[in-house]
């Protein structure tokens, strides 16, 4: 995205929010009294049994979040990967207050069948703009698992419309009968295919796929679907090619076994390029064009998961641009940075032959595309994605000396050439990340070890050094 380039230290500082704090400042324990009066206050109404922090969201400013206390710190969770370019940013600010954000607040559409005179418009100028390569059309949905779920419903639409012998070929008597209850022709023995460690929502299909915690599934009915092994990489990658490379081998035929035996025939096989939730778990781009080439051959669906890795943050606009797949995935899902959510493809045929098969009131919201919109020309405008894949190699290679100088503490350094989207294993972790607060640093975790970081795209070298000098105190104090 963008064509700019930084040339000087000046060009360096123009990207940083006006007002944004120096550092971080620790003036109480977190939580301090004021946050502990407001927590208490909440869990009377609201269920505040996964707090991390409490924030105050006018004093947060750029990369900094700040507490009730007034403690401010650098933010490199980011609300869960979510903030792209920083906390009360000027661009998002303007866009708020103009007059199609007042249109698209207070006459919400029903867009299915109310779109609004300017909806091409501002998909056209937005969303659609920052399409991966190769796919030119979008679903709009509400969150990152609504993208999934209705990607799987257009998944085993498109297989069940092929079976049937086209678009053109009306439903039969007994499929519009038994889908009613649940069974029989209108209800298809057929399945999307995950990863073992995968996250890919918690509403009932893309919970079904989704594997990688207990938590999130138990007492939940689910599908019973297929799971493939997702190769568990050994590091320092260059020490163990050869063994990773088997595992990749491996899991790709683990995966060819599956679409051709399975029980329940996959329509799809959803990936995650880098998955999250589970551990921070990587694989090599030629594991990702494998995948590709199976699903090709069998006449399955691959669908590109960047709801997390996407919009910048692995120095690729989209983390699959690092794959350099010799064809595009069939459907990308996205959200988290973007604000919006929704699916990306291109084939027609992944849109069902008639309407309301894919559908529900709001299918996306006009007021968060229009964020959406402004988000991707301010990335576009100030160069972030190339600013990311810079900080990132320079973060990398400062977490490498951490990793030298304490060893156990950084294991499993990973995220090499992967923007900032960086990861590592600590023995205490819980422990790290509480610890980590009382040095000025919101940082998250992953699986079962992993500290994970997701920085905003305004994130800088400067940023990076004091992130360094607080994990480093962090260790120390442990």
């Amino acid at each position: 995205m963008g064509s700019a380039s930084f040339s000087s230290a000046a060009d360096l500082q123009s990207t940083l929010l006006a007002g944004e704090p120096n550092g971080p400042s620790i003036k109480t324990a977190i939580p301090g009294p004021k946050a502990k009066a407001v927590a208490d206050n909440l869990g009377e109404v609201f269920d505040t049994r996964a707090l991390n922090m409490l924030a105050d969201y006018r004093k947060s400013h750029g990369n900094y979040i700040v507490d009730p206390d007034g403690n401010t710190l650098l933010d490199v969770y980011a609300q869960i990967a979510s903030i792209p370019v920083g906390y009360n940013n000027p661009a998002l600010l303007a866009a708020a207050k103009s007059d199609d954000m007042l249109q698209a607040l207070i006459n919400r559409p029903a867009l299915g069948n109310f779109p609004s005179v300017e909806w091409a418009t501002i998909l056209r100028t937005g969303i659609l703009k920052a399409a991966p390569p190769g796919l030119n059309q979008v679903f709009t949905a509400l969150a990152g698992s609504d993208a999934n779920e209705t990607a799987y419903k257009a998944a085993f639409m498109w297989r069940r419309q092929k079976e049937r012998g086209g678009p053109s070929v009306e439903f039969t008597e007994a499929e519009m009968d038994t889908c009613m209850t649940n069974a029989g022709p209108g209800a298809p023995n057929l399945s999307i295919l995950s990863f073992k460690s995968a996250f890919h929502g918690r509403l009932f299909g893309s919970l079904s796929t989704t594997r990688s915690k207990p938590i999130h599934k138990l007492d939940i009915p689910a599908f019973d679907w297929p799971r493939a092994t997702f190769p568990e990489l050994k590091y320092p990658l260059e020490e163990h090619a050869e063994e990773n490379a088997k595992a990749e081998a491996d899991s790709l035929a683990e995966v060819e076994d599956l679409i051709l035996n399975f029980h329940a025939p996959p329509a799809a096989v959803v990936v995650e390029p880098i998955q999250s939730e589970g551990g921070d778990n990587h694989a090599s781009p030629a594991f990702f064009r494998g995948l590709r080439e199976i699903t090709r051959k069998h006449g399955v669906l691959f669908i590109v998961d960047e709801v997390q890795t996407g919009v910048g943050a692995t120095g690729k606009f989209w983390a699959h641009e690092h794959w350099d797949l010799p064809f595009p995935p069939d459907m990308v899902t996205f959200s988290k940075k973007a604000q919006t959510a929704g699916y990306y493809f291109s084939d027609p045929e992944l849109r069902p032959n008639k309407p309301y098969r894919q559908f529900n009131t709001w299918m996306g919201d006009p007021a968060r595309a229009i964020i959406a919109r402004a988000i991707i020309e301010y990335i576009e405008n100030n160069d972030l994605v190339a600013q990311t894949a810079r900080v990132g190699d320079y973060l990398y290679g400062k977490f490498e000396t951490l990793a030298a100088k304490y060893p156990g503490q950084f294991a499993n350094l990973r995220g090499k050439g992967q923007g900032t989207f960086i990861a590592f294993d600590n023995p205490k972790r819980d422990e790290f990340l509480l610890k980590a607060k009382t040095f000025g640093v919101n940082i998250g975790g992953s699986g079962a070890n992993a500290v994970r970081l997701r920085p905003m795209l305004i994130f800088q070298e400067k940023h990076a050094d004091i992130l360094i000098e607080a994990l480093e105190n962090t260790v120390k104090a442990l």
